[in-house]
C-alpha cells in the first residue's frame, strides 16, 4: 500500500506537523498539529479521511490546532497520559511565550509503550521517550523504517529540557535505550528542522557523542 507522508512546517514556532496516509485505504493520521496552516487542505488534496490526531507530546507548538481540527472532523485525540497536565495548562504555556492559548482538546485515548496504532494499511508503534516532556513518545513506522520523533531527537540536536517536566538525563536515557536500538538507516522525522537518520545522529550529533 502506497504511503503518503507530508510535512507542514507551521507557525509560530516552525514546528513540523506530519500527515501520514495511505493512498489505497484513503485513511490518514495527523501528528502534532501545531497550527492549522493547510492541514485540512492537504488531507483534501490527497482525498484522505482523518482517522486520528496523534501527539508526540503536549507542548503548545504541537497541539495548538488540535481542538479546532477535532471539532471539524470528529477525529479522536491520542496522547500519553503523563502529558495531560500540559494540555490542561495550555493557558499557562501561552503566557510563557506571550501567546493566546488555544482551546484545550478532549483526549479520547491515552497511548503508551508498545501500543499499536492502526492507520488502515500502515501501523505505528509507540515508543515512550520521556525527557523533553513527562509523556513524550516517538512513533515508529517499522515496515518503512520511519520514526516520527517529535522533540526527542533532531538533526545535530536534542529536545530542550528546561520546560515544565523536562529532564536532561532522562532524555539521554530515552535516546540511548530506545532510539539507538533502531536500525541506523531509520529515517527520523523530527518535530522541528530537517529529516535525518539514526545512524547519522549516532555519528555526528554533538549532544550524543559517547552515549
Amino acid at each position: 500500500m502506497k504511503l503518503i507522508l507530508e510535512c507542514l512546517t507551521v507557525p509560530p514556532f516552525q514546528s513540523n506537523c506530519w500527515i501520514l496516509g495511505c493512498s489505497e485505504t484513503q485513511a490518514a493520521v495527523v501528528i502534532d498539529p501545531g497550527d492549522e496552516a493547510g492541514i485540512l487542505k492537504t488531507l483534501e488534496a490527497h482525498n484522505l479521511t482523518l482517522k486520528y490526531l496523534i501527539h508526540t507530546h503536549g507542548h503548545l507548538d504541537h497541539v495548538s490546532a488540535t481542538a479546532a481540527i477535532q471539532q471539524q472532523t470528529g477525529a479522536p485525540v491520542l496522547i500519553h497520559k503523563e502529558d495531560q497536565i500540559l494540555l490542561d495548562n495550555l493557558e499557562l504555556q501561552g503566557t510563557m511565550f506571550g501567546l493566546t492559548a488555544p482551546e484545550v482538546p478532549t483526549v479520547d485515548r491515552y497511548i503508551g509503550e508498545g501500543d499499536i496504532i492502526d492507520c488502515s494499511g500502515h501501523t505505528l508503534s509507540v515508543i515512550e521517550t520521556p525527557g523533553h516532556s513527562p509523556g513524550g513518545v516517538c512513533l515508529n513506522l517499522e515496515n518503512e523504517k520511519i520514526l516520527l520523533a517529535g522533540d526527542t531527537l533532531f538533526q545535530d540536536s536534542i529536545g530542550r529540557t528546561d520546560l515544565w517536566g523536562g529532564d536532561y538525563q532522562q532524555l539521554l536515557d530515552s535516546i540511548r535505550e530506545k532510539l539507538w536500538q533502531l536500525d541506523d538507516d531509520t529515517v527520523v522525522c523530527p518535530g522541528h528542522g530537517p529529516r535525518t537518520t539514526i545512524g547519522r545522529e549516532k555519528r555526528e550529533n554533538p549532544f550524543l557523542q559517547g552515549l
